[in-house]
């Protein structure tokens, strides 16, 4: 697929086509214009087409009547984002411009894989709802970074206690905030669970330090062993959000297919969350819904899908599975070339 031009429905949109026809690579540019990474960790050489340097995506995107030109560059020539014709932009103004979520065939890893994803998902909603949120976090990383260089070079104990003071302040702005975010999704996150899974569900959040202590006290608990790993090994950069299915840890007793719907409760409750914060509707990328699914989770699944009022674009490989109720804009690829059918 050399060059596409596309244009979406504000409403539903379904892209079919076999498998390998180019599908999932047109979500992926899609998610890139609104995070500047690839969904599916694709590194820049995967990206770029075979035998060029660099890849380019342009779009526009309109809300409250206030038209978004975006544009990413990414390849040899190192990635450039632009906003509004403004160059040298970040990510975060592309997360902002464009906010959208992603349910692709490896969403269970939200609930099955590592804490890190566990943590982005409460950030992305904290970026989104909390103003300075993103400025306290930064200032978080760059404190931790900087308290982990001390340990590396076996800093004098008086540098040590300065930094504790600071990760301290910091790290405990940052928990409160994920605090106040968890409390905000839980109600709507447990009512989507309990359609999708039939189960009650529930959000158990471990904070990264002992709960009987400040995060001071624990950093200077533990300097000790900070100092023998070389980094920080306490803090909100260690939180978790245990996910629960009838008060079972979800991470480890139950099927992926539950895992899979679990993790979609989790994002339509974020995308309900912020969306109603922002007051417009969100882009919901969903790449083959149906996969890992029977047939009566996904009559379960669509149904809270179109209860948001996204704007969506899903994929199949079979146009004529009942994904929506109304006819979405349909469109078709077949080796690499896409066009609307109706």
């Amino acid at each position: 697929m050399a060059s596409a031009e596309l244009e979406f429905d504000a409403g539903h949109n379904l892209i079919y086509g076999a498998n390998g026809a180019g599908k999932t690579s047109i979500l992926e540019a899609v998610a890139y214009l609104g995070r500047a990474r690839s969904f599916r960790g694709a590194g820049n050489r995967e990206l770029v087409r075979h035998g060029q340097e660099d890849f380019v995506i342009f779009g526009r995107a309109v809300a409250e009547n206030r038209e978004i030109t975006l544009g990413v560059r990414n390849g040899r020539s190192g990635l450039d984002i632009h906003v509004n014709g403004e160059k040298n932009q970040s990510a975060a103004s592309l997360v902002e411009a464009l906010p959208l979520q992603i349910v692709d065939p490896d969403i269970h890893n939200l609930v099955a894989g590592g804490p890190e994803g566990r943590r982005r998902y409460i950030d992305w909603i904290a970026f989104h709802v909390e103003q300075g949120y993103l400025e306290g976090w930064r200032r978080f990383r760059r404190a931790l970074k900087q308290r982990n260089a001390a340990l590396r070079e076996n800093a004098a104990p008086a540098v040590l206690t300065g930094w504790n003071e600071e990760l301290g302040k910091l790290g405990v702005a940052v928990d409160a905030t994920r605090r106040r975010m968890i409390e905000i999704v839980r109600p709507a996150f447990e009512e989507f669970g309990k359609t999708l899974l039939r189960s009650p569900v529930s959000f158990e959040y471990l904070q990264g330090w002992s709960a009987n202590k400040t995060l001071h006290e624990a950093l200077a608990d533990v300097i000790d062993r900070d100092l023998q790993f070389s980094g920080t090994q306490v803090g909100p950069h260690r939180a978790d959000l245990k996910v629960n299915v009838e008060d079972r840890r979800a991470r480890k007793l139950v099927s992926r297919g539950q895992q899979k719907l679990l993790a979609c409760a989790m994002i339509l409750a974020a995308t309900e969350v912020v969306q109603a914060h922002l007051e417009k509707p969100l882009l919901l990328l969903l790449d083959d819904p149906a996969a890992e699914l029977d047939r009566d989770a996904v009559f379960r699944l669509m149904p809270c899908v179109e209860r948001l009022g996204s704007q969506v674009i899903a994929t199949a490989l079979d146009p004529s599975q009942p994904l929506f109720t109304n006819t979405p804009a349909m469109f078709h690829v077949e080796q690499g070339v896409i066009q609307r059918v109706s």
